[in-house]
């Protein structure tokens, strides 16, 4: 699989519209388009992951499931199509939260979209992020990322 995005390039700075609004960011989700889904991919989902967050696990930023197999984009600004489901992100809201690294150096930002064996997790409604994610792994047949940095702006 490829992923490929107009919004971030990997291994480049993540612009600060795509940062969440405590970071001066307008909390815009980035355009990730993706291509070459094994035989079988019945629905995407996308993680978007900060493993350098100071929590001893990293900060998840958006987990997204149940993309219908016919999408393979995903629109600047867009959210998660139609018919998606999300979890609360560990901002404390369901959908996307933009980059939002503590004053430092930049943190990296995995952006990985995983092709899935199932047309719908098999999760509960109300499954937290870390149900969701371990249902994506168990159902995962290929996934591809971009990674981008993030700093705070100066002050």
């Amino acid at each position: 699989m490829e992923l490929t995005s107009t919004s971030i390039a990997d291994g480049a700075d993540i612009a600060l519209r795509y940062a969440e609004g405590n970071s001066g960011g307008e909390n815009v989700t980035p355009q990730l388009s993706w291509s070459g889904a094994p035989d079988g991919t019945m629905s995407f989902a996308i993680t978007i992951f900060d493993p350098d967050a100071p929590t001893g696990s990293g900060w998840w930023h958006w987990v997204a499931a149940d993309i219908p197999a016919s999408v393979t984009e995903i629109g600047e600004g867009a959210g998660a199509p139609a018919g998606a489901r999300e979890a609360e992100n560990d901002f404390g809201y369901v959908g996307y939260g933009g980059a939002c690294p503590p004053p430092g150096p930049a943190h990296h930002y995995i952006h990985t979209v995983h092709a899935l064996s199932v047309e719908s997790l098999e999760a509960p409604a109300d499954a937290s992020s870390a149900v969701l994610r371990m249902h994506i792994m168990a159902n995962s047949l290929d996934q591809a990322s971009i990674t981008g940095t993030f700093a705070q702006p100066d002050q």
